[in-house]
């Protein structure tokens, strides 16, 4: 990369959403020299690889959000989308605005609850403040209650042991854990309890510190806590494009995609991310790779070269459990902790973020 293509004047790619694989799409986009927007109704890209973090640290916050205009200047657009329309090949916003594209890249992303998600929109300040505000929360409560044992669940109950150890944290999950993350949990002092469901969650109040809150499951168990929070109920953020794509919708809500991560029966649409309709989990790292297949294919279909094919290839997944310890699996065989600590937990990759959006991360 590095080069410039010639391009006439009717390319103009949009990209829909500037999380993970958005930015990875409009980066490489712009060292192309070909014309694109990214549309996003933030104003700062979202690391929120480093949300859990930045709910437990005071500070870390300001590393996890990084202004979209400072790298993409006016090929940014902040704006929510709220619709398609493909006769016209036009991207609708919720402002009035219309944006035509030669090609479109959908990058949606996913939704989920907060800490781990975070899509307000509020600008970047107020979301730094946001969290600035949950690490008080954390700071005030005892006893934490956190709903969810999946990675985010994981993680969110180690990073609060490692910075508060004497604190009493339990960990709340449907299904039983994987049997190295349960050691490391219980190694950290944090208290399981596998295969109950909270059946309350729509009683309690979440992330603010209420003294003696009472969650039950399921099972019958009651618990008493100060702080709950619900790592779990990921969604694929469907709404920019559902009503144009109805056909074309997983029953998840994602785009069903070709090998060249068309959208089906669209030679000019991608979609890429969590809202691409693929199997294996969803990763920062992946959305990365789609970018990739799906600028290359563009610039491929510009230039009559045959387009390239996605390939998943062997599965990476990398736990940060706090800052000095986790759990990895690379190429299907299991990663020590000090690999994975070194390679991830220190920095929860804010750094390298911060590098691909070409500024400097704030100490």
């Amino acid at each position: 990369m590095g080069s410039k293509v010639s391009v006439d004047d009717s390319v103009h790619v949009v990209i829909v959403g500037g999380g993970f694989g958005g930015i990875a799409a409009a980066s490489q986009l712009k060292s192309w020299g070909v014309p694109f927007v990214l549309v996003d109704m933030r104003d700062a890209f979202h690391h929120n690889v480093g949300a859990l973090r930045a709910s437990v640290e005071s500070g870390f916050a300001k590393k996890t959000f990084i202004p979209y205009s400072v790298t993409f200047k006016d090929s940014f657009r902040q704006a929510k989308v709220v619709g398609i329309d493909l006769p016209k090949q036009q991207v609708l916003l919720n402002d009035g605005g219309e944006l035509s594209f030669s090609h479109l890249i959908l990058a949606t992303g996913s939704d989920g609850p907060f800490p781990g998600k975070f899509n307000k929109i509020i600008d970047m300040e107020s979301a730094i403040q946001t969290y600035e505000d949950m690490v008080k929360e954390v700071q005030k409560a005892p006893r934490i209650i956190v709903v969810g044992g999946g990675s985010a669940g994981v993680e969110m109950a180690a990073e609060i042991k490692t910075d508060y150890p004497a604190k009493e944290v339990t960990l709340i999950h449907s299904r039983v854990a994987l049997a190295d993350l349960k050691e490391i949990l219980l190694r950290k002092g944090v208290h399981l309890l596998m295969s109950e469901r909270v059946s309350n969650l729509h009683t309690l109040t979440l992330n603010q510190f209420q003294e003696n809150l009472l969650v039950r499951t399921d099972k019958g168990t009651e618990v008493a806590a100060d702080l709950v929070i619900v790592c779990s109920g990921i969604k694929i953020n469907s709404s920019a494009y559902s009503s144009a794509f109805g056909d074309k919708l997983a029953s998840d809500g994602a785009l069903k995609i070709n090998e060249h991560l068309q959208v089906e029966g669209y030679d000019n649409i991608y979609a890429i991310g969590d809202c691409a309709d693929l199997k294996g989990p969803k990763l920062a790292y992946s959305a990365g790779l789609h970018a990739n297949i799906a600028v290359t294919n563009i610039l491929n279909s510009l230039t009559q070269k045959p387009l390239k094919t996605y390939r998943p290839g062997s599965l990476t997944l990398l736990l940060s459990m706090g800052r000095n310890d986790g759990v990895g699996q690379v190429n299907g065989c299991y990663v020590g902790h000090l690999l994975v600590t070194f390679a991830k937990s220190r920095d929860i990759f804010v750094s390298q973020s911060w590098k691909n959006m070409g500024q400097i991360i704030p100490r």
